[in-house]
């Protein structure tokens, strides 16, 4: 057994004592940071490692060359880092879902595709064939909700808002959104299209979720759609404004369900403006054309996180990328999506199973990662978790525009003959200032080797750039300290030195993603 450290729970609460489970052979000095300062130390030789209790924030911790982060937040709806399942065989092992769950600190699994079939969740008995001939077990269903409980995470039942299978649809017909030809929208003939928000439909769907909360335990639901359509006639003539049903349906289910986790799926961003704030505990957006750059992605977050008031933000952006490139490729694509999202405050839904990546909507057909990628996911969820102040705090302000360049001259960053972007540009270093508090915080994302700014493509070698320096000129005086992090290089904040005058701070080499946080003395 390779030797690693896992959290006992993906996330834990004020006061509550922290154990981190030691696999293979790891001993030595347990250091605990919090935003690179040391907090805690001890020896450790064997068993659990045991932590005291924490104040709220996110810690990196290290056992010699072995690492893991922990979080401490009172509220835990307050970050949704999002996993997944999509096979309920029966004899299906569980424990491999709780390693990726802990390992990654996800805290919130959606358990895609699980019911007998959309209109009727629980009326396959104990062991059925879903809609699409996969096997089902319920007992499999519990055992893998119980499993994410043990790690600490919630499970979230998937169930799709308006759709309803040939078999049911004599029951449902009248609720119909039609075509302007008369026929009734579907995804393909497999799934037909109601109004969401039709009197009777409601009743019956939130009954259903009621029902499967009852008999399986789910915490809450992931209410899916499929993007369209945006306005259409009802079966009776009434024209509808889908996006409006979707809020009233959202609705429905808190009023049934008030403690339940709610996610719903805004469908390449529709209709986010209007469901942000519905009475959901998340903002998630599956992205699609032409939601195809990097840039995108950044903007699709920045425009939800303004709509949500503090919600927390998933984009389920599919790396479909694995299935052309080899993993070496593919991964470099998925270290340039996690920078642009982490940076803007949003998270991916991308892993879940016992390693396993989604590259396709039918999450069953998913992705075996390789080492290499596995890897790289852990280097990365530790690194947001321990740096969750720095990117996902709600009162967030990027303030790009009035610091860096000439015209302002407060602070930049010079990196030689590479050019700088403030949007995402081939052949440039992405540039971002955020202030968080009394800190500014800089992000720098490469894409000097790239040829496009695709999220979801083949990517380039990224060339490390060597020699950069940070500049900071009318803030001289007002700098306490300077520090630089970076997933793959620097897991923790370290403090870089000012040259003779003060204003001059040389850089690491740059990879994928260097984090700079400029401590400042603190206002009276």
């Amino acid at each position: 057994m390779s030797s690693e450290l896992l959290p006992r729970l993906a996330s834990y609460r004020p006061g509550q004592t922290i154990a981190i489970e030691v696999r293979g052979a790891a001993r030595g000095r347990v250091v605990v940071r919090h935003l690179g300062e040391v907090v805690h130390e001890a020896d450790h030789e064997d068993g659990d490692i045991v932590l005291p209790p924490l104040p709220e924030g996110g810690y990196s911790v290290h056992l010699g060359d072995f690492a893991t982060a922990v979080e401490i937040a009172s509220d835990p709806r307050s970050r949704l880092r999002y996993g997944f399942v999509a096979s309920y065989a029966p004899d299906k092992e569980v424990s491999g879902l709780s390693d990726t769950v802990r390992r990654l600190h996800l805290t919130g699994v959606q358990f895609y595709d699980w019911a007998y079939r959309h209109a009727d969740l629980m009326g396959g008995g104990e062991e059925y064939r879903d809609a699409l001939d996969q096997p089902i077990a319920l007992s499999t269903v519990r055992r893998l909700i119980e499993a994410v409980h043990e790690a600490g995470s919630r499970a979230l039942g998937y169930a799709a808002v308006y759709a309803v299978g040939p078999e049911e649809w004599h029951l449902w017909k009248h609720d119909a959104l039609l075509r302007a030809d008369g026929a009734a929208y579907s995804l393909g003939d497999f799934l037909f299209v109601l109004d969401p928000a039709a009197p009777d439909w409601l009743a019956h769907f939130t009954a259903d979720l009621k029902a499967a909360t009852a008999a399986l335990g789910f915490d809450g639901y992931h209410l899916d759609q499929y993007g369209y359509p945006k306005r259409a006639n009802r079966a009776d003539g009434a024209v509808v404004e889908v996006g409006k049903s979707f809020v009233r349906l959202v609705e429905a289910v808190r009023e049934t369900q008030p403690e339940s986790h709610l996610v719903f799926n805004n469908v390449n961003d529709f209709p986010t403006w209007l469901t942000a704030t519905a009475p959901q505990d998340a903002i998630y957006v599956e992205p699609w054309a032409p939601q195809l750059t990097l840039q995108a992605l950044a903007d699709t977050v920045t425009r939800a996180r303004a709509h949500g008031s503090g919600k927390p933000f998933v984009m389920a952006a599919y790396q479909h990328v694995y299935d052309k490139a080899p993993a070496e490729v593919a991964d470099r694509a998925t270290a340039l999506t996690m920078a642009a999202l982490f940076s803007h405050g949003g998270t991916q839904l991308l892993a879940g199973e016992a390693d396993r990546i989604l590259v396709d909507p039918y999450y069953v057909r998913n992705h075996a990662m390789v080492g290499s990628t596995a890897a790289l996911l852990k280097r990365w969820y530790d690194f947001m978790v321990a740096h969750d102040e720095l990117l996902f705090s709600p009162d967030i302000a990027d303030i790009t525009d009035a610091y860096a360049g000439a015209y302002n001259m407060d602070l930049d960053v010079d990196l030689g003959g590479v050019a700088l972007c403030e949007r995402a540009e081939p052949g440039k270093v992405w540039r971002r200032i955020t202030q968080v508090g009394d800190r500014l915080v800089i992000h720098l994302i490469n894409l000097s080797g790239q040829s496009d700014c695709l999220w979801d493509a083949p990517r380039n070698p990224v060339p490390a750039i060597e020699g950069g320096k940070l500049v900071l000129d009318r803030l001289s005086g007002v700098v306490r300290c300077v520090r630089v992090a970076d997933p793959d290089r620097q897991a923790h904040l370290v403090e870089i030195a000012a040259s003779a005058n003060s204003t001059t701070y040389a850089l690491p080499p740059l990879g994928v993603w260097l984090v700079l946080v400029i401590d400042l003395c603190q206002s009276k």
